[in-house]
């Protein structure tokens, strides 16, 4: 786990430790993403592309087969998410990531993020970018 961590944060190529199969889950919403591809883009995408992010370590406990990590998401909205367009906005939101690993690959991913509150945080940015001045 720690040198998947440090992959992800230096901008390496964290998708080498996911096995081929490997599924993200958003517990909040259910939405799965299947796939060592699909799953790198999603979170490629989370962090470049839709924000300018980056997720500072809070903790990290693992076990046989399994890892939680406490994170904050300390990014700026910079793409269109879940509908919304770039609105500028800076977000920091906490969040936790259970991880499932199996013969040195992560096999899952549990993502506890609050998608709700990112979503209306931006709304409201948003509002505020298309006030009249």
């Amino acid at each position: 786990m720690d040198d998947y961590l440090h992959a992800l944060l230096d901008g390496a190529d964290f998708s080498r430790f996911f096995a081929p199969d490997v599924v993200w889950t958003t517990m909040e919403t259910g939405e799965e993403v299947r796939g060592r591809d699909a799953v790198r883009d999603l979170i490629g995408s989370l962090h470049r592309e839709v924000f300018e992010a980056r997720p500072e370590l809070v903790s990290l406990v693992t076990g046989d087969g399994i890892a939680i990590l406490e994170a904050v998401f300390d990014g700026t909205h910079t793409g269109t998410f879940a509908g919304i367009a770039r609105t500028g906005a800076h977000v920091r939101l906490p969040y936790c990531m259970a991880y499932d690993v199996s013969d040195g690959a992560i096999t899952a991913l549990r993502s506890y993020f609050p998608m709700t509150a990112l979503t209306a945080r931006l709304t409201e940015a948003g509002r505020s970018v298309d006030a009249p001045a």
